[in-house]
């Protein structure tokens, strides 16, 4: 397994299909010596699941190296603050009860987060994520009531059939709510989401496994 490699190899292919999307490289449940050759190569934006993981992980690491650290996994309220604390770009905000926290927070703070709205693209029961038909409402009380800094939408698709058509629809609502940024495509089908407009996408997998 070459790590650096592997990486180099989807830099290589994200940079052919799009010259501004940028790579989210998605480190649970990997430790740092795994993560050093990346650091060291200059790779600045890393992704957690977990808020706690990560705060074991990269506590001590963030300010000397310059890191933008990522939650791309659920949130529960009572992580909240710690999550303010450590991350620069939130992918899965979906409750109103969050966004007032986190609106809180940043108006107790100088801190401002970048955040992406997770939809339920599949409305899967078992997601989360805002339902399609709430979201218009959702971005509204973000940015209007909240005023947080939503760059865009974020999903992931189910796991089924071609994510084509639930990509397309995510560039579709991010249109119509004049949002600029997606956050859709892992290690499986990154490529059919850059196709389809994706800016950011989360990539672990990929990166630290041998297949």
């Amino acid at each position: 397994m070459n790590i650096l490699s592997n990486y180099l190899s989807i830099k290589n292919k994200i940079s052919i299909l799009s010259n501004s999307t940028k790579l989210v490289v998605v480190t649970k449940n990997y430790n740092i010596n795994q993560i050093d050759p990346l650091i060291n190569a200059g790779h600045v934006d890393f992704g957690e699941n977990r808020v706690q993981e990560a705060s074991d992980k990269w506590s001590n690491l963030i300010s000397y190296n310059n890191i933008q650290l990522h939650l791309i996994g659920n949130l529960q309220s009572n992580k909240a603050k710690q999550a303010f604390n450590l991350f620069s770009y939130i992918h899965s905000l979906d409750s109103q009860k969050l966004a007032k926290i986190f609106s809180d927070l940043e108006i107790s703070s100088k801190k401002k987060i970048k955040y992406f709205i997770q939809v339920n693209i599949g409305n899967e029961p078992q997601k989360n994520g805002i339902s399609v038909n709430k979201l218009n409402e959702f971005i509204k009380y973000c940015i209007n009531d909240l005023k947080l800094n939503v760059l865009g939408l974020m999903c992931i698709p189910p796991i089924e059939g071609d994510p084509t058509q639930y990509f397309k629809c995510l560039a579709e609502l991010a249109n119509e709510n004049n949002l600029n940024e997606l956050s859709m495509g892992m290690s499986n089908d990154y490529e059919c989401a850059i196709k389809n407009g994706a800016t950011f996408v989360r990539i672990g997998s990929g990166i630290f496994s041998d297949n």
